[in-house]
């Protein structure tokens, strides 16, 4: 079977061969604001004859941005690179593994979605040697790591997942003027937050402004809102223990962050637009 490496971070898959000699944004070894040691070191190796496919969700002017970056590998190393991508790329990976036509690399920023293709033995460990890089060269290394390792088809862990790009995710955008003329305070707390959402509606506000849009993935969103309610209502134990599936979305603490978060996006009151508007606006476009 074939398989597949994994960078943990999609018909109509969308492939790119990027052109065997792309214009390179920054000329190699000339400009200063790079370091270019790894690209020379990448020129030591060479691949030309080879193809590799990569899978990701980058699209419109992010999947610019990365092809622009790839074309660096491709130019010292002579490998031709595949780029494909999808809006639908959670299911798409899946149809492809189970057609046994994965990609090289896959960048995937679902834990879960990875511990699942691990288990069914698609991926390929990384080995032990670049885990320890990561806790050697990472900041918090160790928990990188430890986010990186999946139990594979044997049900022994392995590092599969190299993490290298991070995005900050639970952060609340409010107008601090707006809040300085309503005499409002920024709560610290879940409860303090709760309080300030009743005193909004009191005043004839909308507290939130949620879009979850986003084609096959609608929804999405809305994981980033249930975990950060879960870090606020019960131990990090409890979290990490829900990563690893070792218990359920019917578990009374999953239940519960569901519910808080249910109770703000079905209630018109609580949401710029009405609840109807949540699902129906792009995430993108969320103002």
């Amino acid at each position: 079977m074939k398989k597949m490496l994994l960078l943990g971070a999609a018909f109509a898959a969308l492939t790119l061969s990027l052109p065997a000699h792309a214009e390179l944004k920054f000329k190699p070894g000339e400009d200063p604001k790079f370091h270019w040691a790894n690209y020379d070191d990448l020129k030591k190796v060479d691949l030309k004859g080879e193809t590799l496919t990569i899978f990701g969700p980058w699209r419109g002017e992010d999947e610019t941005l990365v092809r622009s970056v790839l074309d660096y590998f491709q130019e010292a190393t002579g490998a031709e690179v595949k780029y494909s991508s999808s809006e639908n790329y959670e299911q798409q990976i899946v149809i492809d593994t189970q057609a046994g036509s994965p990609p090289n690399i896959a960048v995937l920023p679902q834990p879960g979605l990875i511990q699942d293709l691990a288990s069914k033995g698609v991926l390929t460990p990384l080995g032990d040697d670049v885990a320890t890089w990561i806790k050697e060269n990472y900041a918090a290394g160790d928990s990188w790591a430890k986010l990186g390792t999946y139990n594979g088809k044997d049900g022994k862990p392995g590092f599969y997942a190299f993490p290298y790009k991070i995005d900050v995710k639970g952060l609340v955008w409010y107008s601090p003027d707006n809040f300085d003329e309503a005499g409002y305070k920024v709560p610290k707390t879940q409860e303090e937050l709760a309080d300030l959402e009743k005193k909004i509606v009191a005043d004839g506000g909308k507290p939130w402004c949620i879009g979850l849009g986003s084609g096959g993935a609608t929804g999405w969103p809305a994981t980033d809102w249930v975990e950060d309610i879960m870090l606020r209502t019960q131990p990090p134990e409890v979290y990490d223990k829900w990563v690893k599936n070792e218990i359920p979305f019917t578990d009374p603490a999953v239940v519960n962050a569901i519910d808080i978060f249910g109770k703000i996006a079905t209630d018109d009151k609580m949401v710029d637009g009405g609840a109807k508007a949540v699902a129906a606006t792009d995430f993108r476009d969320s103002p």
